[in-house]
């Protein structure tokens, strides 16, 4: 047995607090091609998918999908603007986003960013939408209601994903510098930077905002979690291999890490004593993730992969993509 899996489940023996029982409860087959991040929109029951050169869109109560609801170019994430019906596209390629309608696919807005737009994150403080451009290293923050960029916040290196604690402070992981970028919402700027120790690469993050606590997902099968209010660092614990997405789960109080190297995804609690609490088997590839915050659901873009050819990544294999559906 790998080291690893004997640490993990000592960790799931001596959890205090037991965690849900989570299992894959659908597999929503869509269209082909490569995938990255998305999102949920809880009061239109849909989730949108970053889908290479477009957006998807599926129905969660019936299950159909608009597999081409808008097109892009090199598109990272899909972000749906809670409290409406609109949605946030970054094209990587063309250095812009899109801001559309999700249930029609009808675009409002073009909006200019910095150079390789990728992640893109919402924060309820200021009702303000934070891309982050890793090509440039800085953030385009912009306001939905007018689709104007009120902001860009430099921070430097390259930036992955981000996540608000809906009192005025976004979170960033800066993937080669191993740390955590801290903006205040509000004055729209850097106010701080939390190094995590041991953590490589980090790409995925999740925020506790009760615990105050921070999850970022390490390039090292392992997580690292600080403390937001001053960045001490309170534990690092073995997750699965190949994480990039991570998402916190505020209905039942645990964080979601996906492995898509090896197919499972990972539960953990935060708090005063952080443990892993579970595993789940998902599927080999599925390594980005969405929480619905209304239900706790997660949502896992997966599919099956063909031989790597020298030099390239892993092709998704025609007609095996699937939007896997996780459920407590």
């Amino acid at each position: 047995m790998k080291p690893v899996t004997l640490l993990l489940g000592a960790l799931l023996a001596t959890a205090a607090t037991p965690a849900p029982s989570y299992r894959v409860v659908a597999r929503l087959p869509a269209g082909d091609g490569g995938w990255d991040l998305l999102s949920v929109a809880p009061a239109d029951q849909r989730v949108y998918v970053a889908h290479g050169d477009r957006v998807s869109a599926f129905d969660l109560r019936t299950g159909k999908v608009v597999d081409k609801l808008v097109a892009g170019q090199r598109v990272h994430a899909a972000l749906a603007i809670p409290g409406t019906h609109e949605v946030l596209s970054t094209n990587g390629e063309t250095n812009n986003a899109y801001l559309f309608d999700g249930r029609t696919g009808s675009i409002r807005a073009t909006i200019a960013t910095g150079t390789k737009p990728d992640a893109a994150a919402y924060d309820p403080a200021t009702r303000t939408v934070w891309i982050m451009n890793p090509g440039s290293g800085d953030i385009t923050v912009v306001d939905p209601r007018s689709a104007a960029v009120v902001a860009t916040v430099p921070v430097g290196g390259s930036l992955e994903m981000g996540e608000a604690d809906g009192r005025g402070r976004m979170y960033v992981n800066v993937e080669d510098k191993n740390e955590v970028a801290v903006l205040d919402t509000r004055a729209r700027k850097l106010v701080s930077r939390f190094p995590l120790s041991g953590c490589e690469g980090p790409t995925g993050i999740a925020v506790d905002a009760r615990a105050r606590q921070i999850l970022s997902a390490c390039g090292g099968n392992a997580v690292a979690i600080v403390s937001a209010p001053d960045g001490r660092q309170i534990a690092r614990l073995p997750i699965g291999k190949g994480a990039d997405g991570a998402a916190f789960d505020s209905v039942h109080g645990v964080a979601l890490v996906p492995g898509g190297r090896d197919g499972n995804l990972t539960v953990l609690r935060l708090g005063a004593k952080p443990a892993v609490v579970g595993q789940v088997a998902t599927a080999v590839s599925a390594r980005t993730i969405a929480v619905d915050p209304s239900t706790g659901r997660a949502y896992l873009p997966s599919a099956s992969l063909a031989p790597a050819a020298a030099g390239e990544r892993p092709k998704a294999v025609p007609g095996s993509f699937r939007l896997l559906v996780v459920a407590p």
